[in-house]
């Protein structure tokens, strides 16, 4: 293995003034550091790099897809802060994709772990950027339309991001008499049930929870490494489990016996002693997770996070409303309809209880409140994200204070923290004429009690 550095993320002592500095000292030190990085002071210099290695990047010994550009000097850093995992004093510029030229020959439909129905190009086999693709995505029907692709067509291929590949469109020029325009399934082409288009939204889904291509993808995702990350249970133990009837959702997993595992073709005692660890252990989970896990539609593994930090356990999340969820900065109505719907449906609950009674953890660690403390007996709520901190981290601050945090505002609320994009709650506490925080003043108040 071979490695380029090219930050410092921490030293024990001082170090140079600005990154450029930095990275010459720890090459002094013995460090590799990419030679052909650069140092300029206006954005005409960072342009000239940027066009220069858009045209030399084959040249290089590895794939590059596009060039960092930083601030130089250290001290601007924590002025210019970061912004969830994006910093404000770097940003990447990427290079045009790579494209080629080759034969539409036909257009197949994936189901989705939601129901969705997802065409993809199947393609005369093509080089792009020193890959091999066969397959490309076609995203959804309206795609199609917009871009006119008919089967039959020569289309430009990309690889979005130098990584997906992806049909720009048809050589119009080349197309012939023979090409054929592609009409969406009106039936699932795996169980046969009659698909749905929702009011407002560009894909059509397969409604049966039962279809089998739904509870395969629904079951690779709940034990894949962003959710459950169920060690052992790849793709095609999950088709295995599911084929046996072993297991028709993901709650199924939990019950599980060592006997059924070692009667399974090239399961032996030990592998199947290995899993049911791997499926104990997943049982403690991050809420986060486990939100994740569930599969809700529009929630991807970040807004999870942020739902578990909102709410803090899958009751509280149940009963969220629409305006609630809605009212959560990055959610927004789509989201929050999704959640909502999710939580309304008989079977999802039944998944979600059957996981309960399993002991798979369904709500965030909560610290004991100290019986003393410069809070004890407050009670507070926060409204609105916080710029400082998550939700979650706020809400143990007051408990190791002593004080005791709620997600609803009462007439017994002593305080309600008012952070950006307040919702309902704020209202409530105006009517209440509960006494409002703001984030400084909530901050200031931590920093008078030494909890941070």
């Amino acid at each position: 293995l071979d490695i380029w550095v090219y930050q410092l993320g921490w030293a024990d002592g001082p170090y140079p003034p600005t990154h450029w500095e930095t990275l010459h000292w720890l090459q002094d030190m013995g460090f590799r550091v990419n030679p052909e990085i650069g140092r300029y002071d206006g954005l005409e210099g960072v342009e000239r790099h940027y066009h220069q290695w858009a045209d030399r990047r084959h040249d290089l010994e590895y794939e590059i897809d596009g060039l960092v550009v930083k601030a130089d000097p250290f001290q601007h850093y924590e002025r210019l802060g970061v912004v969830g995992r994006e910093p404000r004093w770097a940003t990447a510029y990427k290079f045009p994709p790579i494209q080629a030229t080759t034969k539409l020959l036909g257009i197949e439909i994936n189901i989705g772990r939601t129901g969705t129905l997802n065409p993809y190009a199947v393609l005369e086999p093509v080089q792009v950027g020193g890959v091999t693709v066969s397959k490309a995505t076609l995203h959804n029907e309206e795609d199609i339309r917009r871009k006119d692709v008919r089967v039959g067509d020569t289309v430009i291929v990309q690889r979005a991001g130098d990584v997906i590949p992806q049909v720009v469109g048809p050589v119009v020029s080349k197309r012939t008499g023979r090409v054929k325009v592609f009409v969406m399934p009106d039936r699932c082409p795996v169980c046969g049930t009659p698909v749905v288009r929702p009011e407002g939204e560009v894909m059509r889904y397969c409604p049966n929870p039962a279809c089998p291509a739904q509870a395969f993808r629904w079951l690779t995702h709940f034990v894949s490494r962003g959710a459950m990350d169920i060690e052992g249970l790849g793709e095609s133990w999950c088709y295995v489990l599911l084929e046996q009837g072993l297991v028709k959702n993901p709650a199924d997993i939990y019950s599980l016996t060592k006997e059924q595992l070692v009667g399974l073709e090239r399961m032996g005692e030990k592998s199947a002693e290995n899993l049911l660890s791997a499926i104990e252990a997943s049982k403690d989970r991050p809420l986060g997770r486990l939100i994740f896990a569930l599969g809700i539609r529009h929630v991807g593994s970040e807004i999870a996070v942020l739902l578990a930090s909102q709410f803090g356990s899958i009751d509280a999340l149940a009963r969220a409303s629409v305006e609630e969820l809605a009212a959560i900065p990055t959610v927004g109505p789509r989201i929050a309809e999704s959640v909502h719907q999710y939580f309304r449906d008989a079977s999802n609950l039944g998944v979600i209880e059957k996981l309960r009674r399993a002991g798979v953890r369904m709500a965030e660690e909560i610290a004991a409140a100290p019986p003393e403390g410069p809070l004890a007996g407050l009670r507070f709520v926060i409204t609105g994200s916080l710029a400082s901190m998550p939700r979650s981290k706020a809400e143990e601050f007051i408990r190791q204070l002593g004080g005791s945090a709620s997600d609803s505002v009462t007439k017994k609320t002593d305080y309600v923290v008012v952070g950006e994009s307040p919702g309902s709650k704020l209202r409530k506490a105006q009517q209440y004429g509960t006494r409002l925080l703001s984030e400084q003043e909530f901050l200031e108040l931590l920093r008078q009690h030494g909890a941070i």
